[in-house]
């Protein structure tokens, strides 16, 4: 069957020999609408024997997936120009038969298909019937209207006859359509898999671990019910869905991933990664912290306390421990007047203090890496939150016992290398403690260090656009994201389960 691609200006027909493809409109009425505006003959509407050739794709063929560029023919430049009416008449002349020839194609494949197709071979055809054989062994239509390449020269037998079958060829296309679409299938799952879409982390726990910290995908959409109605009117974040916004500061927090990592993973720039942490992380510290950051009262302590302490430490009121976090540029001296430190500190130090089954209770603002724990306990309100009779804990040795004791509280250090009020000395074994001292040293080092081991970010080196400080506050960004992390940290599992 002989087609003329309806193209104005384009001569492509498509006969025996040829190696272009030839493609009917679309049956979705969306696309077809979008091809016959892309084909801009004005008042013509499309027919049945209707065909565009494979040169107006870029790719040299048409791509089914909607955001692929070849989703709509899109080369229209290359072809001469001609008049409007000698197309006309041209192609009129092919398209009054195409529908006939069509019909006779179909019903040829289906006696194929149905096992009687070697019956065709032997009969001997007038030259139109050899023509019309020969064009429907050239191409195929799928369910799309789609035409495929017409078949080589090697596929045929002397005298364009087709030729014989393989042994290797499967005689039932029923099972070979259905492995085509198990692989196909498959292949979706993998790609899902593999992707960061909404439908993928909402099946797959672990993958929301695994890039949140979070426990699950319950936690993480109810995280974004409760910052969405902030993220509204973002001009910059348009590529990003509310969801994307707040995976990718997840992701960026808890995997400490660069900018340029995400920023390919997203499909943005390097800038719109930048923004949407700042943005997200100053939306998050205004909306989650004040909600998930809070010093408990006494009774809740007490009611809540975990089995490792009810005999040893049952005042126990606090967790403390004090770390620094590298940065990658020195802070200026602007941002440290109020701190009282030199500049050029290329370190921030912070205190965290936690509840006894691992809930994050208060945390500092960063500080230079060389001033002391005692300064750093006095100036950021740790010591005002305690209540006389309190007992705090901590992993090693803080300098800080006598501002405690001020409060008519008690400071233990459970760490081997401690000072004053230290549970163990240097030199002491393991075996020399007794079982419960034991468990409660095992307990505070697993409470200490399970916010830094759950979001990598907050162990530096941090990068300069977020260390920053707000000229309104004087408060770094870095900062905020420490808040941020320990809210985070709150919706998680404690340390130990509670009684």
């Amino acid at each position: 069957m002989v087609h003329t691609c309806v193209v104005t200006g384009c001569r492509n027909r498509r006969i025996p020999g040829t190696a272009l493809s030839f493609y009917r409109f679309p049956r979705d009425p969306d696309r077809k609408q979008r091809w016959i505006a892309a084909v801009n003959r004005e008042g013509w509407l499309p027919k049945d024997g209707s065909r565009l050739c494979s040169t107006h794709f870029i790719s040299g063929k048409q791509v089914k997936n909607p955001r692929s560029p070849d989703y709509v023919p899109s080369v229209f430049t290359s072809a001469p120009l001609y008049l409007e009416s000698e197309i006309k008449e041209e192609t009129a002349a092919f398209e009054i038969s195409d529908k006939q020839e069509a019909q006779v194609e179909a019903a040829n494949a289906l006696l194929f298909l149905q096992g009687q197709g070697r019956s065709l071979v032997d009969q001997r055809p007038s030259q139109e019937d050899h023509d019309v054989a020969q064009s429907a062994s050239s191409s195929s239509t799928n369910e799309d209207g789609e035409e495929s390449e017409p078949v080589s020269s090697d596929s045929k037998g002397r005298g364009g006859k087709p030729a014989k079958r393989s042994a290797t060829e499967p005689d039932n296309y029923e099972d070979m359509l259905k492995t085509l679409k198990k692989e196909n299938r498959a292949l979706r799952e993998s790609v899902d898999k593999m992707s960061l879409s909404e439908t993928s982390f909402r099946n797959d726990p672990e993958k929301v671990r695994f890039y949140t910290g979070l426990p699950n995908y319950f936690v993480f959409e109810t995280v974004m019910w409760l910052l969405a109605p902030h993220m509204n009117g973002t001009k910059n974040m348009v590529k990003l869905s509310k969801f994307q916004q707040l995976l990718l500061t997840l992701m960026r927090l808890r995997l400490d991933l660069r900018n340029q990592d995400l920023a390919y993973r997203f499909g943005v720039k390097v800038g719109t990664v930048t923004r949407t942490v700042l943005r997200m992380v100053n939306v998050m510290s205004t909306t989650l912290v004040p909600t998930a950051v809070f010093w408990p009262s006494r009774a809740e302590l007490r009611k809540n306390l975990p089995a490792a302490l009810c005999s040893t430490y049952p005042d126990c009121a606090v967790i403390i421990d004090c770390f620094r976090v590298t940065l990658e540029k020195p802070v200026s001296e602007g941002n440290l007047l109020c701190q009282g430190a030199s500049a050029g500190s290329n370190t921030l130090k912070y205190m965290i203090g936690m509840a006894p089954q691992g809930v994050v209770t208060f945390v500092s603002r960063g500080s230079p890496g060389s001033v002391s724990d005692k300064s750093l306990a006095e100036g950021c309100g740790f010591l005002g939150k305690l209540l006389p009779g309190d007992v705090v804990l901590a992993d090693k040795d803080l300098d800080i016992g006598k501002s405690v004791a001020a409060r008519g509280a008690l400071l233990k250090i459970t760490g081997c290398h401690g000072g004053e009020g230290s549970e163990g000395s240097e030199g002491v074994s393991l075996t020399d403690i007794s079982p419960d001292r034991l468990s409660v040293r095992r307990h505070v080092e697993r409470v200490v260090s399970m916010v830094k081991l759950r979001y990598s970010m907050l162990t530096g080196p941090v990068e300069i656009p977020f260390t920053a400080a707000e000229r309104s506050s004087n408060i770094f960004t870095f900062d905020k994201i420490v808040q941020v992390a320990c809210a985070l940290n709150n919706l998680c599992i404690s340390a130990a389960p509670l009684e």
